[in-house]
C-alpha cells in the first residue's frame, strides 16, 4: 500500500492529463532515463502523442518546485539558487511524460521482472486515483443537493415564522359575538 501512495505522489496533472515523469518511471524500473527514453524511441510507434509527450518549458517550470520540494525534503541547503554539483545534476532535455496508456505500453518495452511489477503498481496506483477523484465528485454532488434543499428549507421556514408572527398578533378588528344575543 505504501508503494501505491509513493507512486499516486509521482502523477501529475498535465495538459488534462494524468501523467509521470520519464525519470520517476526511470527510478521505480531501476533503469537510466535516458535507457528507458532509448527504448521508447526505438518502439515509437507504440508511443502516441495521447500515450507520451514531452513537456514545454513553461510545463516543466510549473512542476519543478515541487520535484524539487520533493527531493530535498530533508534538506538544509538555501533557498537562494544554490545548483547540485556534479556531472548530470541538472536535466538538458525537458523530459517525457506518459499518460496510464503509455505507462502500459512500456511493459512491452521495458522487459523486466522489476519493470513488470512495477507496472502492476503504477496500474493499481492510477486506478486507486480515479477511485479518490471520483469520490470527490460524488461528494460534491452530495453536498450541492444538501445545499439545494437547504436552501428550500429556509424559504419555507420563513413563510412558517411569518405565520406564526401573524396569528400571534391577532386579528386587526375585533370579532362581534358569536351566540345566543337576549
Amino acid at each position: 500500500m505504501q508503494i501505491i501512495q509513493s507512486i499516486q505522489n509521482r502523477i501529475y496533472e498535465i495538459r488534462g492529463e494524468r501523467v509521470m515523469l520519464d525519470k520517476d518511471l526511470a527510478a521505480l524500473y531501476e533503469v537510466e532515463t535516458k535507457r528507458l527514453i532509448e527504448a521508447v524511441k526505438r518502439n515509437i510507434k507504440r508511443f502516441p502523442a495521447d500515450f507520451m509527450f514531452q513537456l514545454t518549458s513553461i510545463e516543466y517550470e510549473m512542476i519543478r518546485f515541487e520535484l524539487e520540494a520533493r527531493e530535498n525534503d530533508n534538506s538544509l541547503r538555501s533557498q537562494i539558487a544554490t545548483l547540485k554539483t556534479g556531472r548530470g545534476q541538472h536535466p538538458k532535455y525537458l523530459p517525457h511524460v506518459f499518460t496510464e496508456q503509455g505507462v502500459a505500453m512500456l511493459s512491452g518495452v521495458i522487459n523486466s521482472d522489476k519493470a513488470i511489477e512495477m507496472n502492476i503498481a503504477i496500474m493499481r496506483a492510477f486506478v486507486k486515483l480515479r477511485e479518490t477523484l471520483s469520490l470527490h465528485k460524488e461528494l460534491a454532488k452530495k453536498l450541492q443537493e444538501l445545499e439545494d434543499k437547504i436552501v428550500n428549507h429556509d424559504a419555507q421556514i420563513q413563510s412558517v415564522f411569518t405565520a406564526i408572527k401573524q396569528l400571534m398578533q391577532g386579528p386587526d378588528k375585533p370579532n362581534s359575538k358569536i351566540g345566543f344575543k337576549p
